[in-house]
């Protein structure tokens, strides 16, 4: 094909992603969903499962091998923007008066479902190798299971407590707070995961662990006071500021994915470390973009990952996984946090209503489940079923959320007062309140 066929078709391709996913995520919102699940049931169609499957003319014609490579990019460059984003909006400092019970939250929401993961994965194991793993399993394989139950999507969790009026409420920040701590713990627990599964590395996986806790160092102590010395000494536009930040984290990326590791981790650590205002606040004009290229160019990641989702293998064993799996990820996470919350001091509703928040799994496990194949911790059918065990926990918030409302209103014998005021206006609250936060 030559390179003028091959522009043209990525041309082609891309405007239908774009176009597809973005008017199946409207969809599923008009529909009290998430975002994500109508973008990744776009992605899933447009996949060799479905559109593949159905008309596997028309989807070579659209999706050539030649564009592969293209596509994969794309979705590269929008996690690294997306993760830096999440990385900058990260504040801990939410935790507030309730950090207590946020720690024991966030502790138990990673723990026990860690524990099931991976003591599952163990017992069962010569189930899942009729989903393609291997025959002996490896610790970098068995940690993963864990990881994949433990794992709490922050944008989508902030997006559904800011839609359900919760932002100012007790379980709300409690469950945001608790969030943000696990993603810490799970990121931290994949990367040496990841590091110790090795592949074809050429270093060992202690050399590396020690280039890469140097370079965190690094970063930690370095980065951001030579970044806000140079943004405020330069005095750069906003776009130019964009622009330097932007590289910033695909450098970190490049380096953690030399290292053996995704380029998810050194996203976002970049934006961890990226300066802020003065006064500690979040920089508008840097936040708006990197919300709006994310916002559009993610679409292209739930594609790629669409693409893997292997429909025509799942066969009845891949479907009770799936049952099973999602029966495990919800009753583990949604026990353990409103265990966790009661054990706080919060009354049965709010425990509850954290637990329910907790299980909400989106976006981050669908990047947490893409670094897992990549790496060869996970086969395809397996990370077909981890795909829909997410999007079914995702789907499963909005409801289960009703349904306690509708318990503690008959537990009182009133309309609910526990949920929080209606939802205030967009940034009202201090909440986000950007596309980003739908996505995930």
């Amino acid at each position: 094909m030559s390179p003028d066929a091959l522009i043209a078709h990525f041309v082609g391709a891309s405007a239908l992603i774009l176009v597809a996913a973005h008017a199946a995520g409207w969809a599923a919102r008009k529909l009290g969903q998430p975002y994500i699940v109508g973008q990744l049931t776009a992605g899933i169609a447009l996949g060799p499962s479905l559109l593949g499957h159905t008309a596997p003319g028309v989807y070579e014609a659209l999706f050539p091998e030649e564009i592969g490579t293209a596509l994969t990019g794309f979705a590269q460059f929008s996690l690294v923007v997306f993760l830096f984003a999440v990385g900058y909006e990260l504040d801990l400092k939410l935790l507030g008066d309730r950090a207590r019970t946020a720690v024991t939250v966030a502790l138990a929401s990673f723990l026990v479902p860690m524990a099931v993961g991976s003591g599952a994965a163990l017992l069962f194991w010569d189930r899942l190798r009729a989903l393609g793993m291997p025959r002996d399993p490896s610790v970098p394989m068995v940690v993963f299971a864990g990881i994949a139950l433990s794992v709490t999507a922050v944008p989508v969790l902030t997006a559904i407590v800011r839609e359900n009026g919760l932002a100012r409420t007790v379980p709300g920040v409690v469950a945001v707070s608790a969030a943000g701590l696990l993603d810490v713990v799970c990121w931290t627990v994949l990367a040496g995961a990841l590091m110790e599964n090795g592949g074809d590395h050429a270093l060992g996986w202690p050399w590396r662990a020690v280039i890469a806790a140097g370079f965190v160092a690094v970063i930690l102590l370095a980065a951001r006071p030579l970044l806000r010395l140079l943004l405020r000494r330069t005095h750069m536009e906003a776009s130019l500021r964009m622009a330097l930040l932007i590289g910033f984290a695909l450098g970190s990326a490049w380096v953690t994915h030399s290292l053996g590791l995704h380029v998810i981790f050194g996203a976002l650590l970049a934006g961890v470390v990226a300066p802020r205002e003065p006064d500690g606040t979040l920089d508008p004009d840097l936040l708006r973009p990197l919300h709006d290229v994310s916002s559009l160019l993610l679409p292209f990641f739930f594609v790629i990952s669409g693409q893997a989702v292997a429909l025509n293998g799942m066969g009845a064993t891949g479907w009770v996984a799936v049952l099973v799996v999602t029966a495990l990820a919800a009753v583990t996470k949604i026990g353990s946090g409103h265990a966790a919350a009661r054990l706080g001091g919060l009354d049965r509703h709010d425990a509850r209503t954290v637990g329910i928040l907790m299980s909400a799994r989106g976006l981050t496990e669908l990047i947490a489940l893409n670094a897992g194949l990549q790496a060869g911790l996970l086969s395809e059918r397996l990370y077909s079923v981890l795909v829909f065990m997410a999007l079914a926990t995702t789907l499963l918030t909005q409801p289960l959320l009703l349904l306690t409302r509708r318990l503690a209103e008959r537990e009182s014998g009133r309309p609910d007062d526990a949920a929080g005021p209606p939802a205030p206006a967009p940034g009202q609250d201090g909440t986000r309140t950007a596309p980003v936060a739908d996505l995930g």
